[in-house]
């Protein structure tokens, strides 16, 4: 059971964690564009992000250096994010089989407790039938005393 249940959560893990880092976005929740310092200066070729709708900018800007450093720290977020979401579910899981497995337990107590009255109500008429079958010899044998008494008088 354990090992079915580590699959399915690994298939999960597949499925939810994306191959790259989310996009850059801008104040207005757009994809930030990739661009390239082209003024001379001492930024000439540097290549940074900036809000797609230039010149009537929402002031998003960060340089690509430093975007790098906060997409990785997104993406690392993000890993955590999705491990304790699936953690979660496999706590949902786990918690749902405990469940049914104390129903299960309940009823097979249950049957145990049904069989072990049945058994003890047949034991109790063994030993009626027993005492029973005693009482029969007992007679018999008073009998057969009685009937030798009367023949030897």
């Amino acid at each position: 059971m354990a090992s079915g249940s580590s699959s399915s959560f690994s298939r999960f893990r597949s499925r939810s964690i994306p191959s790259s880092p989310p996009p850059v976005k801008c104040f207005h929740d757009e994809i930030a564009p990739l661009r390239t310092v082209k003024f001379h200066g001492p930024t000439l070729g540097k290549r940074f992000y900036g809000c797609p709708y230039w010149p009537r900018t929402c002031g998003y800007f960060k340089w690509a250096d430093e975007v790098d450093e906060v997409k990785e720290l997104q993406f690392m977020l993000f890993e955590k994010d999705t491990a304790i979401s699936e953690l979660q579910y496999e706590k949902e899981c786990l918690e749902e089989s405990v469940k049914k497995l104390k129903e299960n337990n309940s009823k097979l107590e249950d049957d145990v407790n049904e069989l072990a009255l049945e058994n003890a109500v047949k034991f109790e008429s063994m030993e009626s039938v027993k005492a029973d079958k005693k009482l029969v010899f007992a007679m018999l044998l008073s009998w057969i005393f009685f009937a030798v008494v009367l023949l030897i008088k």
